[in-house]
C-alpha cells in the first residue's frame, strides 16, 4: 500500500513538473547555441580516420566536432585549457609515435597564406602512454592553444599521429625552429620517412568573441 501511495505521489509531481515546463517562455533574445550545447559534426573523411581521441576538461572528446559556444568552451579552449589528453587505444605498446597539431586555415580558411601554423609537435611518444592518453616525449614545439583571429570564421585544428621509424632522430631545422607559420608539413614528414598518418582527426572552432 505504501509503495502504491508513493508511486501516485511520484506521478503527480512528474505531471506538475511537465505542466510547468510547458508554460516556460523562451527568451528569443538568447542565442540558442549559447544556452544549449549543440555538438555539430566537424568531421572530414580524409582527416577523421581511426580512433584518435582529443580530450579537454569539461568538454570531453573534441575529435571531429565543432566546438560549441555553450559554457564558454571556445574561450576556455583559447584562454585556459592546457594541452589535451591525446589517446589512441590501438597504439602498439612498444612502438614510438610522433604527434603533430596544425592549423591549415591561418590566417583564414579563405586566405590561408600562413598554412601550416604549427601548434604542437612531440616525438618519441611511447605507444603504451598513448593508450592512456598521456603525451610524453621529446617536445619540439610546445602546445599552443587555438586562437583564431576575430572575423576569420572557423579554423580547423588537425592532429596527425605517425609511427616513428626505429633509431630515427627527428628534429626541426634552423628555419623551422624560428617560425611556427608557413610550415611545410609534407616536406617535414618526407624528410624523416614518416609516411602517412596512422590516425588523424580535427575539430573546428572560431574566435570566442564572434
Amino acid at each position: 500500500m505504501l509503495y502504491v501511495t508513493r508511486m501516485k505521489q511520484f506521478v503527480y509531481f512528474l505531471l506538475v513538473g511537465l505542466n510547468i515546463l510547458s508554460h516556460v517562455e523562451v527568451d528569443s533574445s538568447v542565442d540558442l547555441e549559447e544556452s544549449i550545447c549543440i555538438f555539430k559534426n566537424g568531421g572530414d573523411s580524409s582527416i577523421c580516420r581511426g580512433n584518435l581521441q582529443v580530450i579537454y576538461p569539461e568538454l570531453g572528446d573534441a575529435a571531429c566536432i565543432v566546438i560549441p559556444k555553450c559554457h564558454d568552451f571556445r574561450k576556455l579552449l583559447s584562454k585556459k585549457w592546457s594541452a589535451p589528453y591525446v589517446r589512441y587505444p590501438d597504439a602498439i605498446e612498444d612502438a614510438m609515435y610522433v604527434l603533430i597539431m596544425v592549423d591549415p586555415d591561418a590566417p583564414s580558411r579563405e586566405n590561408p597564406t600562413f598554412r601550416y601554423w604549427r601548434h604542437w609537435l612531440v616525438t618519441k611518444i611511447h605507444g603504451r602512454e598513448l593508450q592512456l592518453g598521456e603525451v610524453r616525449g621529446t617536445v619540439l614545439t610546445a602546445y599552443r592553444p587555438p586562437t583564431p583571429p576575430s572575423g576569420t570564421g572557423y579554423h580547423r585544428y588537425q592532429f596527425f599521429l605517425y609511427e616513428q621509424p626505429v633509431s630515427r632522430t627527428i628534429s626541426l631545422d634552423e628555419h623551422e625552429a624560428k617560425s611556427l607559420s608557413v610550415w611545410d608539413l609534407d616536406s617535414f614528414t618526407s624528410r624523416f620517412n614518416l609516411g602517412k598518418p596512422v590516425v588523424s582527426t580535427q575539430f573546428l572552432t572560431e574566435n570566442y568573441k564572434d
